[in-house]
């Protein structure tokens, strides 16, 4: 039975703290599946949020990340854009940066908001599946 603290729990904590969300909803007593898909929830509103609410802002964001037009100037920055991309920021967003600042940074590259916020959704699915799967393994191995 699913009880309303544990989903709400989850949820909350996927768009605030991607990496613990899934490991909280098995705790909780949730079906990993269950807490996987409400972890990923949490977190892809989180983006599509800020997507949505951040593309007016796109010229603020650019200004106060201090991101250059001329491409040579932030060779690094660049670098690692071209490398790994959209799809690249989204499937390691989830661990490391979380879907606000994700969201700030595709913008901030001139992405399209839809295609942002599908790249940070996509991404969180194999963490989101992964982190519960190995939560209920832990747990199965306790008992």
């Amino acid at each position: 039975m699913l009880h309303t603290s544990a989903v709400l729990s989850t949820t909350g904590l996927g768009g605030l703290y991607f990496i613990s969300a899934p490991a909280a909803g098995v705790a909780l007593g949730l079906r990993w599946p269950i807490a996987a898909l409400l972890a990923w929830t949490g977190y892809s509103t989180a983006g599509v949020l800020v997507t949505t609410l951040g593309t007016s802002a796109r010229g603020f964001i650019s200004r106060k990340i201090k991101l250059e037009p001329d491409r040579a100037k932030n060779r690094i920055f660049w670098a690692c854009w071209n490398r790994a991309g959209l799809f690249g920021l989204g499937l390691i967003s989830p661990v490391t940066i979380g879907p606000k600042v994700a969201a700030v940074v595709g913008l901030a590259m001139g992405e399209r908001p839809v295609r942002l916020a599908l790249a940070i959704s996509l991404g969180a699915v194999p963490w989101a599946l992964g982190l519960a799967l190995a939560t209920s393994w832990g747990f199965s191995l306790i008992h």
